[in-house]
């Protein structure tokens, strides 16, 4: 059965402007982005530091305002969307940020941020029960947290109630950006298994924004590969991350530990720094260490369509 889109991003674009009065350089953080998101469906940006998944997250969230291109939720331009649009939207876009720690104000009990956000949204009598609906989505109870602060639960205890929260609105759309980074590596996959739940049992889309690809391939649907700015490589998380077609990926493919010994490194991985003059190149911003780099690449590189997947690499072309 085909699903619908729920959120399209168009030719999303966010340059920054950087240094002083007399030296300015402007930076695409964001260059030219697409992709859609659909129903109940994990879809993931992923890439190293920097490459601009996070500020695509803020984008989407209202907190950054783009450059350029259009963000499309249910059919609205949420960007031109009038405030009470924008207000109604905001509760069906949820989001879980990266350190559940800085979430919660350590002096102020646990369970009054649910009771606030439920009261909020007109469950004064019965709140207790909306929480508690919410708590248990996420495998808790309302005895679990109530009367506690941030300090007396762990990471991944935190972030569950975190997630727990933003579910407290019945939103259609989860933005989580880096949620199992700051989580001790025994509780990531029961963070991301909560995803994969959430979609089966309430039909629940994520935007799952990651620099982890092992916990990416195991949960997401489909998978964008970014890098300085630009979807290099996007589709099926299979395709993607088991066969992949763009130099870049395939780097970032290499760089993943595998437990045998008799796999192990032979050469230096090299995750690459940030530059700014990359950033700025009109062409293939990989092209100074890609392997395959031809005197093409120096020009605009289009998407191309390879094996069921868009490929943004002029091997292609």
């Amino acid at each position: 059965m085909n699903k619908e889109i729920l959120l399209r991003v168009e030719n999303l674009t966010k340059i920054f402007t950087l240094g002083s009065m007399f030296s300015r350089v402007k930076i695409s953080a964001v260059n030219n982005v697409s992709f859609n998101i659909k129903e109940s469906e994990i879809f993931t940006l992923a890439g190293e530091s920097g490459s601009g998944k996070t500020t695509v997250a803020k984008i989407i969230l209202g907190f950054l305002e783009p450059t350029s291109g259009k963000i499309i939720y249910k059919g609205k331009n949420i960007i031109e969307s009038q405030k009470e649009d924008k207000k109604s939207i905001r509760k069906e876009v949820q989001a879980v940020f990266q350190n559940p720690f800085e979430t919660f104000n350590p002096l102020r009990m646990v369970h009054n941020y649910l009771v606030e956000t439920a009261k909020n949204l007109g469950a004064n009598s019965n709140y207790q029960e909306v929480i508690e609906n919410a708590l248990n989505l996420v495998g808790l109870t309302w005895n679990d947290v109530v009367n506690k602060y941030p300090s007396e639960f762990s990471g991944g205890q935190l972030q569950r109630i975190s997630i727990a929260r933003s579910l407290l609105t019945n939103p259609t759309l989860l933005v989580a950006d880096e949620p199992v980074s700051m989580v001790d590596a025994s509780l990531r996959m029961s963070i991301v298994n909560l995803f994969a739940k959430l979609k089966k049992e309430i039909g629940l889309s994520v935007l799952y924004i990651t620099h982890d690809l092992a916990t990416a391939y195991y949960v997401s649907d489909r998978i964008a590969i970014m890098f300085r700015g630009e979807i290099v490589e996007m589709g099926s998380v299979d395709k993607v991350l088991t066969d992949p077609k763009h130099p870049y990926t395939m780097l970032l493919k290499e760089s993943i530990p595998e437990p045998d010994p008799k796999k192990k490194w032979t050469k230096d991985i090299k995750i690459l720094t940030l530059e700014e003059e990359e950033y700025q190149m009109k062409g293939c911003k990989f092209i100074s260490r890609c392997p395959y780099r031809m005197d093409k690449c120096k020009n605009p590189v289009p998407d191309v369509e390879v094996d069921g997947r868009i490929v943004k690499c002029c091997l292609y072309t």
